[in-house]
């Protein structure tokens, strides 16, 4: 790790260019920078002319470092190229733990965080509290660039015992179709999400309170500026994530005994919302199991029973589950019968389930007094249906006049794109706003060797192409819906050039405008530069994800997306070339003193 450099004009000759000569990125081949952005035959960047195009004849040039650095010090852009090249070492990402296990010894702890503030905390980190980053939010607003906070709080599983536990009960659980058994996605051990670099656990209901507050003073740091805010929000932090685990798999069952169903009736194949069950077939199959009457509860529910029924009519059986608890069975393989879905969900864990919701709708309020959007983040794949379940709970109630609530959708996954629609129908359906972030998504290679180990079906598209080519199925998607109904809103969280450059060809095509406010596009903070600064200027709403948070506290999260872009930080010659091309420049117009001003 580099300290920081005292970047005065008595210094800046031989030294520091000794120094620039150990970071400057080598000349990368025309083809070598056109596979970090391949999107699977999609080659937007071509068509684009190497510049995206918006409505309106409004160009955006990602190719001009003076531009898209405007915002930074001279200090600043050294640290960039600093910190990208060091996080492009595997060395450096595998063993980050140990590595400043080792500097805590060596420096101490308070020399270590300030040696983590001069370096990778500065670059990725806004401050330790609401009040510490103000400065940079205002910078950034002055650019035309807005800010997602985010307090970068992480919950897991609270103990390995509970885990293990969990994991055994998962595979004793498997549901058969076609032959085969599908165990659930969370039957997985689920403390090696991190590598044992989680911070925070479970105590107890009044630990979710005390997170609840700190998302509260997030939500009014994120108030009261001329763009519209968002604050990031984690459902872990709100409540048990042993719970939310136990949700999904019930969730996950559900999902899947309606698939099981719709195969025994010939639909095996089809696109998820094109599968409806046929009642009375349904009735006649379970009627050989001895269960009771779904016909009459479906018939009853729809305001024009049309004899069949498709998933979200399926999931709505849940929306009542106190009172149609009997009739939630799904298949045990081991016993070979129906059983009940929720004979393991107790009252307590019922209750605990209201209080997270509660804590939603007390966090959902304060947004709307203060004119703040909440990013309902992304998580572990194994409790991830939980939260999106009780994400689109909030949408139904919070998004009916006005997008407020975001779910996030990770297009590493196999069903990304059935969620996504599936939730697009219900909006539709239900009259509300959908409103979601698309994210490539991170875990792949760790959930695919879970998967194997465990021996249930791989979630993970089977590579980044497929990855590349999921996330612009399910923008393209969402695109449309916003084009046709004007009711749906999206914020492209990526690093990849190419893929904003498709978005603005796309929001040509469709004549969305930039000032709609309906398409958002997002990056990390100490990332990709030139692609936020430059949207900002040309008026795109583009905003950065801030983490904040005490230094020993964030750590975790900095190991976290070290290891989840990793390839991105190997493949970001584009940008330490244009920041070295910044530096250089700077150098020769001796403006390597350069304050920017706002």
């Amino acid at each position: 790790m580099l300290p920081a450099v005292a970047l005065t004009r008595a210094r800046a000759q031989v030294p520091i260019r000794r120094i620039f000569s150990s970071l400057r990125p080598r000349p990368a081949a025309a083809n070598q920078v056109h596979t970090q952005v391949d999107l699977g035959g999609d080659d937007a960047a071509t068509r684009s002319g190497g510049s995206g195009q918006a409505s309106e004849g409004t160009f955006v040039d990602f190719d001009h470092p003076r531009e898209a650095y405007r915002s930074k010090d001279s200090l600043e852009i050294l640290r960039s190229l600093v910190v990208l090249k060091m996080c492009s070492y595997d060395f450096l990402v595998d063993k980050n733990q140990e590595v400043m296990d080792f500097g805590k010894k060596v420096l101490g702890q308070k020399a270590f965080d300030q040696l983590m503030k001069m370096t990778f905390y500065g670059q990725f980190v806004a401050g330790e509290d609401h009040k510490a980053i103000r400065p940079l939010i205002q910078k950034n607003l002055a650019f035309g660039v807005g800010s997602v906070l985010d307090y970068s709080v992480e919950e897991d599983i609270s103990s390995q015992g509970e885990a293990q536990q969990k994991t055994m009960r998962s595979s004793a659980s498997g549901q058969q179709r076609g032959g085969k058994v599908l165990l659930s996605s969370s039957g997985n051990d689920c403390n090696e999400e991190f590598g044992g670099s989680n911070t925070y656990f479970y105590a107890d209901e009044s630990k979710c309170d005390q997170h609840m507050e700190t998302f509260i003073k997030c939500i009014q740091a994120s108030g009261g500026s001329s763009i519209d805010g968002f604050s990031a929000i984690k459902m872990t932090a709100l409540g048990r994530p042993q719970l939310l685990l136990q949700y999904s798999e019930i969730l996950v069952k559900w999902r899947r005994f309606f698939s099981f169903l719709a195969s025994k009736q010939g639909q095996d194949g089809f696109d998820i919302l094109e599968q409806k069950l046929d009642l009375r077939q349904l009735q006649e199959f379970l009627n050989r199991l001895g269960e009771k009457d779904y016909y009459s509860v479906f018939a009853g529910r729809k305001k024009e029973p049309s004899g069949t029924i498709d998933l979200i009519d399926w999931n709505s059986l849940l929306d009542d589950r106190t009172n149609l608890s009997e009739i939630l069975v799904v298949p045990n393989v081991k016993l070979g019968k129906l059983e009940p879905l929720l004979k393991d969900f107790s009252a307590e864990e019922e209750g605990q389930m209201k209080r997270i919701l509660q804590r939603m709708d007390v966090l959902a309020k304060h947004a709307l007094e203060n004119g703040v959007r909440l990013m309902v983040d992304a998580e572990q794949t194994y409790m991830q249906p939980a939260i999106s379940r009780l994400t689109l709970e909030m949408q139904r109630i919070y998004n009916k006049d006005k997008p407020v609530i975001f779910n996030t959708y990770q297009c590493y996954l196999k069903e990304a794109y059935d969620n996504v629609t599936l939730d697009v129908e219900v909006s539709r359906r239900e009259g509300w706003h959908f409103a979601a972030k698309l994210v490539r998504g991170a875990y792949m290679h760790q959930e695919r060797q879970r998967a194997s180990e465990f021996g249930y079906e791989d979630p993970i598209n089977p590579d980044y192409e497929s990855t590349n080519t999921m996330y612009h199925r399910c923008l393209d998607s969402v695109l449309d819906e916003i084009a046709l109904h004007r009711n749906a809103n999206v914020m492209v969280a990526t690093h990849n050039e190419n893929t904003v450059k498709h978005t603005l060809m796309r929001m040509n095509e469709l004549a969305l405008l930039p000032r709609e406010n309906k398409i958002f596009f997002g990056q990390l903070l100490g990332m990709c530069d030139q692609i936020s600064f430059p949207l900002g200027q040309a008026g795109f709403p583009v905003y950065k994800y801030v983490p904040y948070g005490p230094v020993n506290e964030v750590m975790p999260y900095l190991t976290r997306r070290a290891q989840e872009n990793r390839g991105f930080m190997k493949g970001a010659q584009k940008e330490r070339e244009l920041l070295w091309k910044e530096l250089k420049r700077r150098i020769a117009s001796r403006e390597l003193l350069y304050r920017p001003l706002y």
